[in-house]
């Protein structure tokens, strides 16, 4: 008979419990669980690690450490993995129309494994932008204690004296296209802008979606913003592990940390950092699988009164590593609290509420990445919301990389992002255009007709 069970074993004492479970032992004993790790809580440990990808490579490395730190903490973890996109390397192709797909998919996957094997916990590790939203989603429906770990940043390249990153190669593409830079310049730039594992360097999807956990308190403070190759993400991943038995002793569950204040906070991170466009749909899905009432225009109330208060890239002038360096993202809390533009009572998965984190916060001196309230980035955030003709419904605009208010010109339409692509590269779009793509959202594509990806027609 197995030893004596303990009493955390909330969901899968009813697993590997009793003499009627024995098979479900045996089983397990198979893969060199003893009868000890099947008394103690299960765990489970999910990430994405993919051979299609830097974002997701150190998973596996990862989920070592979060499972030393659960079986310290006196649980048993179990190891599984899911699907990842990504956006980086499909953009251009018809293989980007897979990217919001995959959210759903792996969504599905996480909550399907910890549904079926009836796990008490979960660590999620995530990398690639629709991992991040995935694993909230999963723990939002689940509602078993649990965390998300975002496995990191990739670090800037260098290339001519200066930090560059992915987005440096898709602005050389567009210049080799324009003529001003010749191909041995357009490879140097490729060979250089990314020099290891993690996710995109500037405040795109992933970094953005790594700072909306910590701001919607799914994630510990100050553990995602650790780049990837850093040796302190072991420590953090480790951490984790032990955080996530804490959580499960005590009985925090996902849903008592997302309310509705953790979500303003979350858009408020987005509207601070400049962030992706991509936050409004995300955290709109994470909301609703929370259960909490979100719309489309509480982003654009909280942005409007939001300045942005670091400058990261693609509108500023920083990368993530930049900004891990120069205080991290409590540095940011700590500026929202300053103003009153964050609830501070706001719990987390480690314990402290948002503010806590926030007048934790260390600065690095003479750093030039976060700006204070009084001399913002820019005095609002870094997206609104807009309606028109066009979106009567609403639609999204990234304010952080210009200055535009309002603009008319030509509308050069096409039914797919390879057709568009092809018209930057051959130099067929003028300055003033306007650039209409058809079909790529969720509404207009993707189906599949057998022969490969087809969009619905109107």
């Amino acid at each position: 008979m197995p030893d004596a069970a303990s009493p955390y074993k909330r969901n899968s004492a009813r697993l590997t419990e009793g003499q009627d479970r024995a098979p479900a032992r045996a089983m397990l004993r198979a893969i060199g669980f003893s009868r000890e790790d099947l008394s103690r809580p299960l765990v489970g440990v999910a990430h994405s690690w993919i051979e299609t990808m830097p974002c997701n490579f150190t998973h596996r490395r990862l989920a070592e450490q979060v499972k030393r730190g659960i079986r310290a903490a006196g649980g048993t973890p179990m190891e599984f993995n899911t699907i990842a996109i990504s956006d980086g390397v499909t953009m251009g192709t018809e293989g980007m129309k897979a990217s919001l797909v995959s959210r759903e998919v792996i969504a599905d996957s996480i909550e399907l494994v910890a549904r079926g094997h009836l796990f008490d916990g979960l660590v999620c590790i995530v990398g690639c932008d629709k991992t991040i939203p995935a694993a909230a989603m999963a723990l939002a429906r689940l509602d078993i204690p649990g965390l998300v770990l975002y496995s990191g940043t990739i670090g800037a390249g260098r290339y001519d004296g200066r930090d560059i990153t992915l987005m440096d190669v898709f602005e050389a593409v567009g210049a080799r296209a324009a003529g001003s830079i010749g191909d041995p310049e357009l490879l140097a730039i490729e060979e250089a802008a990314c020099p290891g594992a993690g996710a995109c360097g500037g405040q795109f999807t992933a970094n953005t979606m790594s700072t909306v956990m910590e701001f919607l308190g799914l994630s510990p403070a100050g553990a995602n913003e650790i780049p990837a190759m850093d040796q302190r993400k072991d420590q953090a991943a480790f951490d984790a592990g032990q955080l996530a038995m804490r959580l499960l002793e005590k009985g925090v569950r996902p849903r008592s940390i997302l309310t509705r204040e953790a979500f303003e906070n979350a858009i408020a991170s987005i509207a601070a950092t400049g962030g992706s466009t991509n936050g409004v749909l995300h955290l709109l899905a994470i909301a609703r699988e929370a259960g909490v009432p979100l719309t489309i225009d509480d982003f654009d109330l909280i942005a409007t009164r939001t300045p942005i208060v670091a400058s990261l890239k693609p509108g500023g002038a920083y990368v993530a590593v930049d900004l891990y360096r120069a205080g991290g993202l409590s540095l940011v809390a700590q500026r929202l609290l300053a103003g009153s533009l964050i609830h501070a009572d706001a719990r987390t998965v480690d314990g402290r509420t948002l503010g806590e984190v926030a007048r934790a916060a260390s600065e690095s001196p003479g750093q030039q990445v976060v700006a204070t309230l009084e001399r913002p980035v820019k005095a609002q955030g870094g997206l609104a919301i807009l309606r028109g003709n066009l979106a009567p419904e609403g639609c999204v605009v990234k304010l952080s990389a210009h200055e535009r208010r309002s603009h008319r010109g030509p509308a050069r339409v096409f039914d797919s992002e390879e057709a568009a692509f092809q018209a930057v590269t051959r130099r067929q779009i003028k300055a003033g255009d306007v650039v209409v793509i058809r079909y790529e959202g969720p509404a207009g594509g993707p189906r599949w007709s057998g022969k490969g990806w087809a969009t619905r027609s109107r």
